[in-house]
């Protein structure tokens, strides 16, 4: 790992590193069942999750698109369980949800401020999403006013671990030299290897301690967001 560096970009991940996915995830998805009429939702999730995962998995790998996910994962859904319900409305009714239920994560607007009271730093939101799903839970959140980019994937036609997502994010912010940005994620697959993919600095959000940093991708490793605060206060 670096020592401490001063960074003066940093692009930041949306799910899982700012914001309460699961939590978010969990409630559409029983929800959006129950809508349905499907008496206990929640024993549908496990499998759900699988199915979620793995079309992600091929948007990180540029097989589909982040759009074709939304209604796919619940065509699969409907054929793996049997349950008997339209997968498009599935599909809205758990994308409303998606924007309007989870919050972020304790400590997270507070880190968010002080990186806005730093002027030398500058802020992008870089995130695999629905443009739908993220714009909504960005203006619920207020989180706006705190990034001079936003870049969604399916906005922009790309996903991380793509190069060009975080390029656009880049030039967005002025064009700051590599060695100034640094990407913040939780995922090593997608925030981790982008970064790289892209020439720039990583710093891996893992909360959990989960193994697999070592492998060369990681240059900072946190496990709370308030440290990143030491990666720009050198």
């Amino acid at each position: 790992m670096l020592g401490a560096v001063p960074y003066t970009a940093l692009l930041l991940d949306l799910d899982h590193t700012l914001l309460d996915s699961d939590a978010s995830e969990t409630l559409a998805f029983e929800r959006a069942l129950a809508s349905a009429g499907i008496s206990d939702p929640g024993r549908y999730l496990p499998a759900y999750g699988q199915i979620n995962r793995a079309l992600w998995a091929r948007v990180e790998r540029g097989e589909i698109t982040a759009d074709q996910v939304r209604t796919v994962r619940f065509e699969q859904l409907v054929v793996t369980t049997g349950i008997d319900a339209s997968p498009e409305a599935l599909a809205d009714a758990f994308t409303s949800g998606l924007g309007a239920y989870g919050e972020l994560y304790p400590g997270a607007r507070e880190v968010l401020d002080a990186l806005d009271a730093e002027s030398s730093v500058s802020l992008a939101l870089v995130t695999n999403g629905l443009s739908d799903v993220q714009r909504a839970r960005i203006d619920r959140l207020g989180l706006g006013r705190y990034f001079d980019v936003i870049a969604i994937s399916s906005e922009l036609g790309m996903a991380k671990p793509a190069p060009a997502i975080f390029e656009i994010a880049l030039a967005g912010l002025g064009g700051p030299a590599k060695r100034s940005a640094l990407m913040v994620g939780d995922s090593l697959s997608s925030d981790i290897q982008g970064g790289r993919n892209a020439g720039i600095a990583t710093c891996w959000y893992n909360p959990q301690r989960r193994p697999g940093g070592g492998d060369g991708l990681v240059d900072h490793e946190i496990a709370t967001l308030d440290t990143l605060l030491a990666l720009i206060r050198p």
